[in-house]
């Protein structure tokens, strides 16, 4: 009989259990090495997260107020018809320029013409009258002197004399108002500028004259060069431009720069000068009414279209200026971040304009403070950070 022990077999769930730990002990193992040897590396930096800070941009700034004003032209006219008649003839494309005392309508002249001779047939009737009143005056005095007619013919003789001398002068009047009648049926610019569409065409009758109520409009003209600009500017705004003029008499508010641009340009390309302010403040609104003119020799400045104007509402100061993103809201505070010996340090501020993409920081720091440009989400008051320069441009 044989003596050896029977030899013993392993299931297969079994195998599989062993396999499954064995690996996953190696993989503890490799796991703990490699912490190991990267712990140095991963610790984070022991004065805290870095975060990036900078000095306040100290810069001369000027405040600026902006308004949305709209163009007009200095010289607006209405043509209208100063005779009445027929329209004959019209001179001029709708639209095109003109220049003052260019010919634009003619209305038929002919029955002017006709009023002209009969008053100037008139006035040669009541200038033969006055020569013979004259000379009978003359006679009725000589005969006076010699006592051959009663004083009363010589009054009558003067009387007759200064009739018809008044009645030479009202003849003489009525060929003055003749002659400018026929003037008037040619019709001229009494402006240069752009003119507008015609309203009536030849042939047909317009009415004017003194007698009148509403002429026939003809035309519109309207100047270009220069050309005003309008706009409202609040009571606040008022008062920044009287105090900047109380601060500087001589530069007055009258006169001051305005520099304006386009709704589609961009920076002030354009500098005119303001030339009104209005002699009080709307109650309804609360504004006041501002005018400034300005060049439009290419007339590019379209009487009707808005643009902005901007007026200086200061004199030129030094200022402190931080980026618009470095300043954090805390309920109703304005708050700036900066770093103090390693630990982030809360000021509030007080908020100025901005100014070439940058915020003026009225008063809350100091030329020497270093404020977090960069990093923000990072820094808590209190916490400790590492401040890494940086620069504000």
């Amino acid at each position: 009989m044989s003596n050896a022990s029977p030899r013993r077999t392993l299931s297969t769930p079994a195998l599989l259990i062993g396999g499954v730990a064995l690996l996953g002990i190696a993989a503890g193992l490799v796991s703990f090495m490699s912490s190991g040897s990267n712990s140095g590396a991963a610790a984070p930096p022991a004065g805290g997260p870095p975060v990036t800070v900078a000095a306040p941009l100290s810069r001369s700034v000027t405040d600026w107020n902006e308004f949305t004003g709209q163009f007009a032209a200095v010289d607006y006219v209405e043509v209208r018809a100063r005779v009445s008649g027929y329209l004959t003839e019209i001179h001029f494309t709708d639209g095109q320029m003109v220049n003052k005392g260019d010919l634009l309508f003619v209305i038929d002249p002919r029955p002017y013409d006709v009023a002209v001779a009969a008053a100037r047939a008139k006035l040669d009737q009541a200038q033969g009258g006055r020569e013979y009143a004259k000379r009978q005056l003359t006679r009725a005095d000589e005969l006076r002197r010699k006592d051959f007619v009663a004083e009363s013919t010589l009054d009558q003789r003067t009387e007759e004399s200064r009739g018809a001398n008044a009645s030479a002068v009202a003849a003489h009047a009525a060929l003055r108002d003749a002659e400018l009648n026929l003037q008037f049926t040619r019709v001229t610019a009494p402006i240069s500028g752009r003119i507008g569409a015609k309203q009536v065409s030849t042939g047909n009758l317009v009415s004017g004259g003194p007698n009148i109520p509403s002429p026939t409009l003809l035309t519109t003209i309207v100047s270009q060069d220069p050309i005003h600009i309008t706009f409202d500017m609040s009571e606040t705004d008022y008062l920044a431009q009287m105090r900047r003029v109380a601060a500087k008499p001589e530069e007055g508010m009258v006169g001051a720069p305005a520099l304006i641009r386009l709704m589609d340009e961009t920076g002030w390309p354009r500098e005119g000068k303001l030339d009104f302010i209005d002699n009080q403040v709307d109650r309804g609104t609360g504004t006041i009414r501002a005018r400034a003119v300005i060049a439009n020799g290419d007339h590019t400045l379209t009487p009707g279209s808005f643009g902005r104007v901007r007026l200086a509402a200061s004199a030129p100061y030094d200022a402190l200026l931080v980026p618009d993103s470095a300043i954090v809201t805390d309920q109703s505070r304005k708050l700036v971040m900066t770093v103090k010996d390693g630990t982030v340090v809360p000021k509030p501020v007080k908020l100025g304009p901005m100014q070439d993409g940058l915020r003026v920081i009225r008063d809350g720091v100091a030329a020497e403070d270093q404020i977090i440009i960069n990093g923000l989400m990072r820094a808590r008051p209190g916490a400790k950070v590492t401040g890494v320069p940086g620069k504000i441009e």
